[in-house]
């Protein structure tokens, strides 16, 4: 072989470092092809050849994982809105001299940023540890000399393995590259960490691929790096390392989705506070010139009524609330949050896809029952089906059952299949795809018995039946299928004893015994966590690979509602039918209209018809989606949100990467492969829905509170800065000083800290938390105009109580600092809670009593003079009683009536 880089597109100058691509690496040429592609054979590349190509193409090794460092968190969150208007603020308050206020908004700000970015970085040092590794060693096939033979097998690191080398794979091996199959003998791969199915695959050369890409991991001929070899054994030829396999495909994209729908709503709310703000400085500042003459000196006053809507604890309640909660979800339930604002996005998930295996069903399959060919139940079927599972196991030297035949052994309990003694095995082949076992039954000297079970298919063909029988079993295996059932044939044949070797040759003839019906165990919480995350309003849609008729089977054992499906038209418009079901749709006036049958799942072939409009209608009647590849759980998920949902996705393997992608939270097991959960925004301790359900529940109490915090704090500082406004212009003085103004906000914003601490009302956890701009913008302002009007009530009551008074501004001072404080532990106490729920819980009462005491003493110590306030006289306590009175009267009146028009919203929406 001459030592060159191998021709063509293999080795493109420009790509430097990265390994092959093209046909070969896709599986659609034949192994012939692959090897004069790749300038390789048989009997392996030499050993300077080999050396040359590493020296190119680089070591085999998946790209370096780099954890996010503290200080790079830090900075990140640096990014966030509201973060960075604080810290404008602040900028600009020490600037203009404004010492305290700029020294607290700043230190807001950098115990926000520690604590976010501490609580991520912990969470990555959480799942550093669960990190998973690949092959370590392969064995290999290389020469020294072009022209002398080939040297036996040997171990190398499998990180010096190059495109072209011939492998060797035995059971238990990890496969170290992609690589296409030469020979192959019993060959079954665990890609669990490929595709999230626990069941092995059977893997075989093909002579002629067909050319079909049927998925990203289905070709029979290909293995993958990531999978493990169950049992059997190959030689193969590796086509591509590295960066360039598909499993580090996925490993390295880091795009991720649009934004989640917390991120959505926290913009779109925080940037519309941020308008208001910016304006707010100029209009004191004009206002205070035209009308009192007033200069520079009102700056220090513009930028405090700015930071006066600025919810400034926000970031910092925000991290504590999602801190805590994540910390609470891992301590109870071994649910890790990477991501804390996806804690609140898992409260808001109203869609949750998932794949069926290992999460509706545990990872391996039972026997329903055994029935004889004319469909009655027949023990003596599922007797000798053990026979041959138990002795295919035992003489052919396999490492475990498989998961077909340990379902049968189980289920045949007691009916002992050593009564026979076994005396050959022909291993199943997939190919053939059957076992045979050759036994000697008791009192039947001179006979062997041969036991057959396999795919039905392949064992009719080799019964002695006509063909209207065949086809008459072939109907009732194929009605049985229909229901998502997995059949096994069974068939005997007597063979007169002999002493040489039995072979595939001699399974024909056979008498047919009957099937066994196998079905997916159901796992044991899934049915209870449907039904309580229905309870939550939570839907659910399945994604799977499966056959359909396996999923929608699966899904009404369940319980879990079916949905219709929208398809496309041909052409022409005319009525269409999908073969997957029986709803017939089409375009009426250019409207949409279908029959809907409940029964009905969307398959891969069914996406690929649709266009993204027609898919995002069409999600909306459609359960189950079968037969899906990565890009149609992307697609779905993409269509999902696009109607609006908020969605989360539940999965394992590296096909699940570009969903959990496209979701707004993205949640793994801890079993899955390093990538998915390097994507995910949360792992499971297990594949459990229940698990799921927890950590919905948990967003949702910490969403609960997130909006809490957001409602009251927004509408009361909007009404603040709305009388603060207003008094500034009719005063001939400022309304309030900058450090009362300080005092205040500080005094509101440790208050606002038990948020972070509260129990939101039982109704709020079964309902999705959804922080909607416009129904924020509503409730704030309808809320805030009512606490201006307490406010400028407030002027009259000090207006009339303060007459006589020398110092009317430090009264007026005092005197609206009480009211703002009281008023806004009405509304800590009135707005958190509802007629039915009575008073507000612990933390917050606690915190709203504390602020109405501070209210109330702080102008009567001797910080109120230091702080320019007067004590007030009785007559304004009086008068300020009556206001507040009314005040929540008016509180709990229109509280009432937003809660029936947001109830009415919800159950229209």
């Amino acid at each position: 072989m001459p030592e060159t880089a191998p021709p063509g597109p293999l080795v493109p100058e420009t790509e430097g470092r990265r390994a092959p691509s093209g046909p070969e690496a896709d599986g659609l040429l034949t192994a012939l092809q692959v090897l004069r592609r790749l300038d390789s054979g048989p009997r392996g590349l030499t050993e300077s050849e080999a050396e040359r190509r590493l020296a190119r193409y680089g070591e085999n090794v998946l790209p370096a994982w780099r954890p996010i460092t503290w200080t790079r968190r830090f900075l990140r969150s640096l990014r966030d809105p509201f973060t960075a208007v604080l810290l404008c603020l602040g900028l600009i308050s020490v600037t203009v001299a404004a010492w305290g206020t700029g020294c607290v908004i700043l230190l807001l700000v950098a115990v926000s940023c520690v604590l976010r970015s501490t609580g991520e970085h912990r969470a990555d040092q959480a799942m550093a540890a669960l990190r998973e590794t690949v092959a370590t060693t392969a064995t290999v096939l290389r020469r020294t000399d072009p022209d002398g033979p080939a040297a036996g097998p040997r171990e190398i690191p499998a990180d010096e393995l190059v495109p072209g080398d011939v492998i060797r794979l035995g059971p238990g091996d990890l496969v170290p590259a992609d690589v296409q199959l030469l020979r192959a003998a019993g060959l079954r791969l665990h890609e669990a960490a490929l595709t999230g199915e626990s069941a092995p695959v059977a893997k075989y050369p093909l002579d002629a691929p067909d050319g079909s890409r049927p998925g990203p991991f289905a070709q029979p001929h290909m293995c993958f790096l990531g999978s493990s070899v169950s049992y059997g054994s190959a030689t193969a030829v590796v086509v591509a390392t590295g960066p360039r396999t598909r499993f580090a495909s996925a490993h390295g994209t880091t795009a991720r989705g649009p934004d989640s729908a917390f991120d959505q709503a926290v913009h779109g709310i925080s940037w519309t506070l941020i308008r208001f703000m910016l304006l707010t400085p100029p209009l004191v500042l004009m206002a205070g010139a035209a009308l009192h003459g007033r200069g520079l000196e009102t700056l220090p006053f513009a930028v405090a009524v700015a930071v006066g809507l600025t919810p400034e604890m926000l970031p910092v309640v925000v991290t504590t609330v999602l801190a805590r909660g994540a910390a609470r979800l891992a301590r109870d339930h071994r649910v890790i949050v990477k991501r804390l604002p996806a804690l609140h996005d898992l409260g808001s998930v109203d869609v949750l896809c998932l794949d069926k295996t290992g999460t509706l069903t545990q990872d391996r399959p039972v026997v329903a029952r055994a029935v004889d060919a004319h469909g009655r139940d027949a023990p003596e079927v599922l007797h000798w089906a053990a026979v041959n599972a138990w002795w295919t196991l035992q003489l052919a030297e396999l490492p475990t059952p498989d998961a077909l035949d340990e379902a049968i052994l189980d289920e045949a309990g007691d009916a002992d299949p050593l009564d026979c003694d076994g005396v050959a095995a022909l291993p199943f082949d997939p190919v053939r795809r059957l076992a045979t076992a050759v036994v000697r039954r008791p009192g039947r000297l001179g006979t062997h018995t041969l036991v057959v079970k396999g795919a039905v298919e392949n064992v009719l063909e080799r019964c002695a039946l006509d063909d209207a029988e065949r086809d008459r079993l072939l109907d009732l295996a194929a009605r049985e299928a229909d229901t998502g059932a997995r059949l096994l044939a069974v068939a005997l044949a007597e063979r007169p004893a002999r002493h040489r070797d039995y072979t595939p040759a001699d399974e024909r003839g056979l008498t047919f015994l009957g099937f066994v019906v196998l079905r997916d165990a159901l796992a044991p919480t899934a049915a209870e966590a449907l039904g309580s995350l229905a309870h939550r309003g939570v839907s659910v849609r399945i994604l799977t690979g499966d056959h359909p008729g396996t999923a929608a089977h699966t899904c009404r054992e369940l319980g879990l509602d079916m949905g219709g499906v929208l398809t496309a038209p041909d052409s022409g418009g005319a009525l269409t039918a999908s073969d997957s079901g029986g709803a017939l749709t089409g375009l009426d006036n250019g409207q949409w209209f279908t029959t809907l049958d409940p029964g009905r799942v969307l398959t891969a072939e069914d996406i690929d018809l649709l266009d993204d409009a027609e898919l995002a209608e069409a999600v909306r009647h459609t359960t189950v989606f079968a037969r899906c590849a990565p890009e149609h759980k992307a697609r779905v998920v993409t269509a999902l949100r696009a109607q609006g949902h908020v969605t989360g996705f539940l999965g394992d393997g590296v096909n699940d990467v570009p969903a959990l992608r496209a979701a707004d939270v993205g949640i793994c097991p801890n079993g899955a492969v390093a990538v998915v959960r390097d994507t995910a925004d949360v792992v499971l301790a297990e594949k459990d829905l229940a698990a799921v359900d927890h950590a919905i529940t948990a967003g949702r109490h910490s969403g609960g509170n997130i909006a809490t915090y957001l409602h009251l704090t927004l509408s009361s500082n909007l009404g603040n800065v709305i009388a603060m406004l207003a008094a500034a212009l009719l005063l001939p003085f400022l309304p309030m000083l900058p450090a009362q103004v300080l005092v205040q906000n500080l005094c509101f914003d440790a208050a606002q800290l038990a948020f972070a601490y509260d129990h939101p009302r039982p109704a709020a956890l079964q309902a999705p938390t959804r922080l909607q701009p416009r129904g924020f913008l509503r409730f704030i302002t309808a809320f805030g105009l009512l606490n201006a009007l307490a406010d400028v009530a407030t002027f009259a009551v000090l207006l009339v109580s303060t007459r006589a008074s020398d110092d009317a501004q430090g009264v007026f001072h005092a005197g609206w600092f009480t009211e703002n404080l009281l008023t806004q532990a009405l509304v800590m106490l009135l707005l958190r809670s509802t007629r039915r729920d009575g008073t507000a819980p612990g933390p917050v009462r606690h915190a709203a009593a504390a602020l109405a005491v501070i209210g109330i003493l702080l102008p009567l110590t001797p910080l109120g003079p230091m702080l320019a306030m007067t004590p007030l006289p009785p007559l304004y306590y009086l008068l300020l009683a009556v206001v507040l009175a009314l005040y929540a009267a008016a509180l709990r009146a229109a509280r009432s009536r937003y809660g029936k028009q947001h109830t009415a919203v919800s159950r229209s929406a």
